[in-house]
């Protein structure tokens, strides 16, 4: 009898944060896995990961950074994953396992991982052989197919950066349930047998290892909002259960993320080498002292604003550590992907929610990032 974990993402993060931490806690003996991978997307360019997920041996997960002030180095053989699948090759296979054999779905398809295709807004979408084009419309037809054959519980855990991931997913899939017409009692069934847990996580995974594979940091989180019939996938020091997710996801998307966003952002403005990593142009005494000098006049103070202004100082200083981890090479090509919706979710949030404080802060520098953003999205001023 396995607790099988479907994992919809093939990221170098999942790698190094959910199958790692499985892959420990069946390591110390625990009842959980094995994990398959599924590739959504069906990229042909990550093919060979895919296959390589099956491999017996194992994936390296290397761990740099420092620990208590000490620098650590360590690699650690994951084999929690058993399997990869295509979506796009392997439709009947992801079918049968999900409908069956899952306990437990995780997923990280990115900052816009749940946008739906107009394709799948179809009253057919439950009835095609076809694959889906989008994530939620492939979920959606999973789940269909798993009531149909029973209906077994499934507690799902998405790991995407989205305020309440788990109640915004539920919704979605919802949404595209009614849309395709489906009967009441399946509906039903999505909110009543299917946990949707809001998660937050928190990793910096810095290089891939080809073909399967990464780097990262050693600091790691994963928190789970709790509710009722929800337990955590397994037992490990990096995943929480906790009341509200909130003060964890503010200070993360906020601070870390939003940090992320503003180096990025500098990055284009100045086209810099394509190279750069973040401790790179953090060894630029200008740019370190404009982000330092970011934190302190406009992050901190909006943190102020609604009374975590001490959180907020401790998790900038670890932020800092983090960003200079001398082991770590995390290029900001990769961050400034999908950038502009990055600078919605991680700044101007920000400055939205600080807003709704009642108690404005002074922030030109982030507000003149969201007014560009803007401007190049539309190509006009948008207020």
């Amino acid at each position: 009898m396995t607790r099988r974990i479907i994992q919809f993402g093939t990221s170098r993060f999942l790698q190094a944060h959910v199958d790692l931490f499985v892959h420990e806690a069946r390591q110390a003996g625990q009842d959980v896995g094995p994990i398959a991978v599924v590739q959504a997307s069906g990229s042909p360019a990550r093919a060979g990961r895919v296959a390589a997920f099956g491999r017996p041996e194992g994936y390296p997960v290397v761990i740099r950074g420092l620990e208590a002030g000490q620098p650590v180095e360590r690699t650690v053989t994951v084999t929690s994953v058993d399997r990869g699948l295509s979506a796009a090759r392997d439709w009947e296979a992801v079918i049968a396992l999900f409908a069956t054999e899952a306990e437990t779905v995780v997923s990280n398809m990115g900052d816009a991982g749940y946008a739906v295709d107009a394709a799948d807004r179809t009253p057919a979408l439950l009835q095609s052989a076809g694959v889906p084009v989008s994530f939620a419309g492939k979920l959606t037809v999973l789940l269909w197919r798993r009531w149909e054959a029973g209906g077994a519980k499934l507690v799902m855990l998405p790991c995407e950066l989205i305020n309440r991931n788990g109640a915004v997913l539920r919704d979605t899939v919802t949404g595209l349930a009614r849309e395709a017409e489906a009967p009441a009692d399946f509906v039903g069934w999505l909110n009543g047998s299917v946990i949707w847990a809001n998660t937050l996580v928190d990793r910096i995974v810095s290089e891939p290892i080809e073909p399967v594979g990464a780097v990262a940091e050693p600091y790691a989180l994963w928190a789970i909002e709790r509710q009722p019939g929800l337990e955590p996938p397994c037992l490990h020091p990096a995943i929480v259960m906790a009341d509200d997710l909130d003060p964890f996801e503010r200070l993360k998307l906020h601070i870390l993320n939003l940090g992320h966003t503003v180096l990025a952002d500098i990055w284009m403005e100045e086209a810099r080498d394509k190279g750069e990593t973040v401790r790179a142009i953090l060894g630029d005494a200008e740019i370190r002292a404009r982000l330092e000098t970011l934190y302190e006049r406009e992050v901190i103070p909006g943190f102020a604003a609604r009374g975590s202004e001490a959180a907020a100082i401790s998790y900038v200083g670890e932020t800092m550590d983090r960003f200079r981890n001398p082991f770590l090479d995390h290029r900001i090509a990769d961050i400034a992907q999908n950038h502009a919706l990055k600078v919605e979710r991680r700044i101007a949030a920000f400055l939205a929610w600080v807003a709704a404080a009642g108690r404005p802060a002074s922030a030109p520098t982030l507000d003149a990032i969201v007014a560009r953003n803007r401007r190049d999205q539309t190509g006009k001023t948008v207020p």
